[in-house]
């Protein structure tokens, strides 16, 4: 998983590259991903076994779990969903516009194989949430959910380069002035 929210181990990539904003392999921290390997695959059986759910429902599960610093992109939630599908480990059933996944047997154990790791990736994220209770992040995350958007209507409205390029700047000086705090 790349970018957004808090534990990519990818390097650190983001829009400064390695490292943070100063660039290069030195002086800024490596985040860890949020989940490692098929985490994430095992996680999902994990919640989709206390009850069927949609993929919707996932992401605000993982969102909520961790009092809202990481909520996995759809892009990430409907490939693994897919997957999960195709190799016989849930079920997919209509359910107006949308489909409703059930673990099947195959799913069952195949997760009770790995129930550890996913009951251990779930404990993550109820860290997370905690520690971010105890800071009262609320504003923090709120304001970037509310960056976000911007950012994104914005993408969809660019028709002059130099508009996104002035956006650009914006959040390298807001970024710029975060690390000095």
């Amino acid at each position: 998983m790349r970018g957004g929210g808090f534990g990519n181990r990818g390097g650190g990539r983001g829009p400064f590259g390695r490292g943070g904003p100063g660039g290069g392999h030195g002086g800024g921290r490596e985040r860890k991903r949020m989940f490692e390997g098929g985490e994430l695959r095992m996680v999902m059986l994990l919640l989709i076994e206390q009850e069927p759910r949609h993929g919707y429902d996932i992401i605000r599960e993982l969102e909520a779990r961790t009092g809202g610093a990481y909520a996995p992109s759809a892009g990430v939630i409907y490939p693994t969903l897919t997957l999960l599908e195709e190799t016989g480990l849930v079920a997919a059933q209509a359910s107006g516009a949308k489909k409703l996944y059930a673990i099947t047997d195959e799913g069952q154990a195949e997760l009770d194989k790995s129930r550890a790791e996913a009951e251990a990736a779930l404990a993550r994220l109820e860290a997370l949430r905690k520690r971010g209770e105890a800071m009262d992040m609320g504003p923090v995350f709120r304001a970037m959910t509310n960056l976000k958007a911007v950012l994104q209507q914005k993408a969809l409205d660019a028709g002059n380069k130099a508009q996104l390029l002035d956006v650009a700047e914006i959040i390298d000086e807001a970024a710029r002035k975060i690390e000095r705090l």
